[in-house]
């Protein structure tokens, strides 16, 4: 007896076909264009590239955010996350003597990244720097107490 599927255009063909579909050109390079969008300090929505790196004792995040001075970034830091907020202020003014005109315009606008650790921190010996538009966090991690019997 021949043990032939009946229907040869299965589930897994399907996931086969949708697979090449979306890892061929054209769809990989729209893909990959709309990852490097949102990955980009330059987009719209005021989001920011953020790595994570783990080291043997500790963590390292940076964060890409050009022209943010220090006074517009708060940290959160708690034991297995934490949080960048940046408040982006943009002011203009125009003052037209002539025509006795003045202009006054200012937005404000929020973003955040949350950060999950693969790991507890230590709620000592963290470390943040700003330098030509990177952010950089050092996070030690919490190594735990050992407890010796008596």
């Amino acid at each position: 007896m021949d043990k032939q599927p009946k229907h040869p255009f299965g589930f897994g063909n399907l996931m086969n076909s949708m697979n090449q579909f979306f890892h061929e050109k054209p769809m990989k390079g729209m893909l990959q264009s709309i990852d490097e969008f949102f990955s980009s300090s330059q987009n719209p929505w005021g989001s920011f590239p953020v790595a994570l790196e783990e080291r043997t004792d500790c963590f390292v995040v940076t964060a890409e955010v050009p022209g943010i001075k220090k006074e517009q970034i708060e940290l959160d830091i708690f034991p297995e996350y934490m949080t960048i907020n940046i408040t982006r202020i943009k002011e203009f003014t125009e003052d037209n003597q002539p025509n006795r005109t003045f202009s006054y315009q200012k937005s404000t606008s929020r973003s955040s990244r949350s950060i999950a650790f693969p790991g507890t921190i230590d709620e000592v010996g963290q470390q943040a720097s700003l330098a030509d538009g990177i952010l950089t966090i050092i996070l030690k991690k919490d190594t735990g107490n050992r407890l010796r019997m008596e």
